[in-house]
C-alpha cells in the first residue's frame, strides 16, 4: 500500500517539475522579447547636444593626454603620435552643430556609433592584442568595457566588443607582433571576463530601469488624462445643453449667440483632448505605438482640417487644400493626425503673429508627389522662421514661440515622421511665411492578376 502511494505520489510531483520547468521557460522566453528583441534601441543614451559635445571634447584631450604619457613619460611598445592623433580627431565630428544638433537623424546616430566603436573596442584591443595583454593594457581594456556599455545601447555594446576583439586579433597577426605573450593568460581571461560581465549586467538593467521609469510615469499621465478628460466631458455636455437652449423661443441674435458659444465650448474641448493625446505621445517619444494602418493621404488631410478646433470663422476659412495627386502610405493614422493638426496650429500662430488679419489662401495644406514619393505640405504666409532657428526647430524643447510653447511638437512629428520611412523638412524666409514637408515612401497598390477565360 505504502509503495503504491509513493508510485502515485511520485507521478503527482513530475507533472509539477515539468510546469515550473515550462514555466521557468516561459519567463525566459518573455524577457528575451521585452528586453532583446522588442525593445527599442538607444545608439546614444541620456542623449542630449551637451552631452555630445563633452565626449567630442573628452575624446580629443584625452587621446592627446594618453599618447603624451605613453609616449613621453612611461613609454608603451607600439605607441605613435600619429595614432593618438588619428584617435583624438574622431571626436572633432562630435564637436560639430551639423552633427549634434538633431540626435535623432540617421547620421547623427551612424557617426556616434562609429566614433565609440573605432576607439574604444577595436583600438582598445588591437593595442591590447600588440602589446602582449601587458598590465597597462589589460587595466584599459577593464576600463574600455565599463565605459562602452555607459555610451550605447547594451545589445549595441555587445555586438561591438565581440566584432573589434576579433577584428583587432585578425590585424594584430597581420602587423606580425609579439601576439598572445600574455594575454593568453587564465588569469587575464578571468579579469576580462568579470569586467565584461560587470558591464553587460549594468547596461541590461540600466537600461530596464529607464523602460520602467518611463512606463511608470506613462502610467501616471494616463491617470491625470482620465481625471482631465471627466470634466471635459461635462463641458462638451454643456455645450450640447446651450445649443439646446437656443433652439427655444428667443431671438434670432440670442440663438446665434447661443450656438457660437456652444460650439466655442466644444472646440475647445476637442482642441484640449488632442493635447492630452499630443503630450501623451510625445512622452512616448522612444516608444511610438506600432499600430500600422494603409492611409489615402487626400482623406486624411481632409479628415484634420475639417475637424481642427478653429478659434474663428475667419481661420477656418483662411485654410486651403489642395489635391495635385493623391497617393497611399503606411504608418499610424492616429499619429499622423495629431502631426498635422500640430502643423497646422504652429501655421495659424504665425499668421496670427503677423500684422494683417488672415484671408483665405493664407495657410495652403497640398498633397501630391515629389520626385517618386508622396508629399503633404503645409504652407502659411505668416511671420516666417528665422534662419539660424530653423537648424533647431526639431530639437527637443526648443520653440520659437517663446512663453508660447512648450518645444516639442516639432519634435514628436519629426520621430512619427521617420518611423513611417519619411523624412519633415522646412523652408523659410523670414517675413515670407513658412512650408513644412512631409515627404513618404509611397505605398503601391497591389493589382489583381487577370483572370484567364476559361
Amino acid at each position: 500500500m505504502g509503495a503504491v502511494v509513493v508510485l502515485q505520489f511520485k507521478e503527482y510531483i513530475l507533472p509539477m517539475d515539468r510546469l515550473r520547468l515550462l514555466s521557468a521557460k516561459a519567463r525566459l522566453w518573455r524577457w528575451w522579447l521585452d528586453e532583446v528583441v522588442n525593445a527599442p534601441l538607444e545608439p546614444i543614451l541620456h542623449p542630449s547636444r551637451a552631452r555630445l559635445q563633452y565626449l567630442g571634447a573628452f575624446t580629443i584631450l584625452g587621446h592627446l593626454a594618453f599618447g603624451w604619457i605613453w609616449i613621453a613619460l612611461l613609454p608603451q611598445p607600439y605607441e605613435n603620435l600619429g595614432t593618438r592623433l588619428a584617435m583624438a580627431s574622431l571626436g572633432i565630428p562630435l564637436l560639430v552643430d551639423l552633427i549634434n544638433r538633431d540626435l535623432t537623424s540617421k547620421a547623427t546616430l551612424w557617426i556616434y556609433s562609429a566614433t565609440c566603436w573605432l576607439q574604444l573596442p577595436m583600438f582598445f584591443s588591437l593595442m591590447y592584442w600588440l602589446n602582449g595583454g601587458n598590465a597597462v593594457w589589460l587595466a584599459s581594456m577593464a576600463c574600455m568595457l565599463v565605459i562602452y556599455y555607459h555610451l550605447t545601447d547594451w545589445r549595441l555594446a555587445t555586438l561591438g566588443v565581440v566584432a573589434g576583439v576579433i577584428a583587432s586579433m585578425g590585424m594584430a597577426h597581420t602587423m606580425q607582433a609579439g601576439f598572445g605573450t600574455e594575454a593568453t593568460q587564465a588569469d587575464h581571461l578571468v579579469v576580462l571576463a568579470f569586467a565584461w560581465g560587470a558591464a553587460l549586467v549594468l547596461g541590461a538593467s540600466s537600461a530596464n530601469l529607464r523602460r520602467t521609469r518611463l512606463i511608470n510615469t506613462l502610467s501616471t499621465m494616463g491617470v491625470m488624462a482620465h481625471e482631465l478628460r471627466t470634466p471635459l466631458a461635462t463641458v462638451h455636455l454643456m455645450g450640447d445643453v446651450l445649443r439646446n437652449l437656443s433652439q427655444h423661443d428667443l431671438p434670432e441674435s440670442r440663438q446665434k449667440k447661443f450656438d457660437e458659444l456652444a460650439t466655442r465650448l466644444q472646440n475647445l474641448v476637442r482642441s484640449m483632448n488632442r493635447q492630452i493625446d499630443t503630450q501623451i505621445s510625445n512622452a512616448q517619444l522612444t516608444r511610438l505605438p506600432r499600430d500600422q494602418s494603409l492611409i489615402q493621404a487626400a482623406e486624411l488631410v481632409q479628415e484634420v482640417v475639417l475637424n481642427y478646433p478653429y478659434r474663428s470663422s475667419r481661420e477656418r476659412d483662411c485654410v486651403l487644400v489642395h489635391i495635385q495627386q493623391d497617393f497611399q502610405f503606411v504608418a499610424s493614422r492616429q499619429l499622423f493626425s495629431q502631426v498635422l493638426t500640430n502643423l497646422l496650429k504652429n501655421a495659424l500662430h504665425a499668421l496670427a503673429s503677423a500684422s494683417q488679419a488672415p484671408s483665405p489662401g493664407d495657410l495652403r495644406v497640398d498633397v501630391g508627389v515629389h520626385h517618386g514619393k508622396g508629399r503633404i505640405a503645409v504652407s502659411d504666409d505668416g511671420i516666417g522662421i528665422a534662419h539660424d532657428q530653423q537648424a533647431r526647430i526639431f530639437e527637443p524643447f526648443f520653440s520659437t514661440l517663446a512663453g508660447a510653447g512648450n518645444g516639442l511638437g516639432l519634435t514628436f512629428c519629426k520621430n512619427v515622421v521617420e518611423a513611417a520611412r519619411g523624412s519633415l523638412s522646412v523652408h523659410s524666409e523670414p517675413g515670407l511665411g513658412a512650408v513644412f514637408m512631409i515627404d513618404l515612401p509611397m505605398n503601391k497598390p497591389t493589382v489583381p492578376a487577370p483572370v484567364s477565360p476559361r
